[in-house]
């Protein structure tokens, strides 16, 4: 049950996080392309690798922090680092095709779903 607490403290400081850093830079460089959700998406990307590196480096860290960091904390913070990361792992176990379909599925299937939603939303006005 301790897992489950830390996903949430860590996914608790990860939106708040998130929300902040996006407002900040939006307000600081405006909105008319996504700046704020761009570096968010960068900086998750390299944290959960830094820190996933470091984690799997020092096993003598209590293992309540991969729950609290990687998975809470980045996890509320990005999704798109833990997109990123699975991808870098399938190409790194050889897995190329797999990790370029992925990709490209992820993004263009996201877009098209993200359209239809904003019809479906519009229909249902």
């Amino acid at each position: 049950m301790n897992k489950y607490w830390m996903v949430g403290l860590g996914g608790f400081f990860g939106s708040i996080a998130r929300f902040w850093v996006g407002s900040y830079i939006t307000d600081r460089l405006g909105a008319k392309f996504p700046f704020g959700t761009f570096i968010i998406n960068i900086t998750g990307s390299f944290l959960i690798g830094l820190i996933v590196t470091l984690l799997a480096q020092r096993v003598h860290w209590n293992s309540n922090l991969l729950y609290l960091i990687p998975i809470g904390f980045i996890g509320a913070y990005t999704t798109f680092s833990t997109f990123e990361f699975e991808a870098f792992h399938s190409v790194r176990s050889g897995e190329v095709l797999l990790a370029l379909s992925y990709v490209i599925l992820s993004v263009c299937v996201g877009f098209v779903a993200v359209w239809l939603g904003i019809l479906s939303g519009r229909a249902l006005e």
